[in-house]
């Protein structure tokens, strides 16, 4: 992609929203709070294990999200949520797993020169090292596209998934464990899926993996990664320097918690300066940002592949949609958030403060980011002049989602409360700044 665009990413987990039938509402909530995709695990019929990412049938649906009462066979009634979704005006992005496959899968005994087999003739199934210690999914089988006899027999296959999951209505693909399937795989079914719809969009889920062995998964034909932001503490080095060898590959996309990831409302006891807090900082460090349903309500209940249910709705006291709205608002406005320009983070006496400057590549936009790390204590910030923290000669316009201010004093003192970030914008070569123009 040359240009930057708004990617502001709502994931609806299947196995929570229920039924088909059953996502308009979520949809149409996250619409009316400034998200523009929709983000789904995968849809497709699991094996015996139940877990979403242990695909059995690649053709056929989760049992789980038919509806049982409808007229319409489960082709249609995918179909029909996916035309709901265009209508509203939501783009469709389905998980893309195809690095393995369900261990009950009729695959194995079709094609069983897809997979890895081990000396004893036994399938290989996928691993990974987690502190030190293996970590083995049994309930998986792993494919061999490096070494398989019928390379192509494999490749057309999971095309044809691909071509299946287009004709749905699907837009874009979230492609599980990216690194783990070979660069020249993924660079000629890219580039044929590009030829019959340039617009579908890649994103390569490389969480895990060193810098370059990302850069070097992104150059196949990624749009997107996803980066490690979500585990930082705003204070070390490891999260600028890791965006710092990335962001000239390849842009970049923030999650403050994920399915595989314990939900923050737990993480922080319900804070909700917390909540507010890693959102505002999802959404402004990287081009695109995701966020799980239910994160706006506070959920505490971790999301499970295989054993969340509809049920697990939870009925909180929180709500923050309306914080949200006003960080995508943000967001899909002003250019310099929507890529990943130039950043730096800036000294400040306070170590409780973090300061980010941002200047956009591709536009004259420049931001200035003061945000409280302390979720729990008012923080006091001083300068004498913000504008000598930034480049451009036009003035600053506070952008904040809360408590914006009218007038910007030099010197600049503020108590900035628990979490709180302050939002400021400007353009290099103008005076006029109208956040809903950038």
């Amino acid at each position: 992609m040359n240009k930057p665009e708004k990617m502001i990413i709502y994931n609806l987990f299947p196995l929570l929203a229920g039924p088909f039938s059953r996502w308009k509402p979520h949809m149409s909530r996250a619409v009316s709070i400034g998200f523009n995709w929709i983000f789904v695990n995968p849809i497709q019929c699991p094996g015996a294990s139940g877990s979403i990412y242990s695909v059995k049938d690649f053709f056929r649906f989760n049992p789980r999200l038919i509806d049982k009462h409808s007229n319409s066979t489960p082709e249609e009634q995918a179909r029909n949520v996916m035309r709901t979704a265009r209508e509203i005006g939501l783009n469709m992005m389905a998980d893309l797993v195809i690095n393995h496959c369900a261990i009950d899968s009729d695959l194995i005994k079709e094609h069983p020169d897809w997979f890895y087999w081990d000396n004893n003739g036994k399938i290989v199934h996928p691993s990974c090292d987690e502190d030190g210690k293996k970590v083995v999914w049994y309930d998986l089988a792993r494919f061999n596209y490096q070494h398989s006899p019928d390379a192509e027999g494999l490749y057309q296959y999971f095309f044809k998934v691909i071509r299946f999951l287009m004709d749905l209505g699907f837009k874009g693909f979230r492609c599980d464990a990216a690194y783990q399937i070979p660069g020249f795989f993924w660079e000629r079914l890219i580039g044929e899926v590009r030829e019959i719809d340039p617009d579908i969009r890649f994103i390569a889920e490389t969480l895990g993996c060193s810098a370059d062995e990302t850069i070097t998964t992104a150059r196949a034909g990624f749009d997107y990664i996803f980066n490690s932001s979500k585990w930082w503490d705003l204070s070390s080095h490891w999260c600028m320097e890791q965006y710092e060898l990335t962001n000239k590959v390849v842009p970049s996309i923030s999650f403050p918690e994920s399915h595989d990831t314990p939900r923050l409302a737990e993480e922080l006891g319900g804070n909700i300066n917390g909540l507010k807090q890693r959102y505002l900082f999802s959404s402004i460090f990287s081009s695109a940002v995701m966020l799980p349903m239910g994160f706006e309500f506070g959920f505490k209940k971790r999301l499970h592949v295989a054993e969340t249910r509809e049920n697990d709705w939870e009925n909180t006291d929180i709500d923050i949609t309306s914080f949200i709205k006003e960080v995508n608002t943000i967001k899909g406005s002003c250019k310099v958030f929507c890529e990943d320009p130039p950043t730096s983070i800036l000294y400040t006496e306070n170590p409780q403060i973090l300061v980010i400057w941002k200047a956009s590549l591709s536009s004259s936009d420049e931001a200035l980011i003061i945000l409280n790390k302390d979720i729990y204590n008012k923080q006091y910030f001083h300068v004498e002049k913000l504008s000598n923290l930034i480049q451009a000669g036009a003035p600053l316009k506070d952008v904040s989602p809360e408590y914006r201010l009218d007038y910007i004093s030099e010197p600049f003192s503020y108590d900035l409360r628990p979490g709180q970030g302050l939002v400021f914008v400007t353009r290099r070569n103008s005076s006029d700044i109208d956040i809903r123009q950038m």
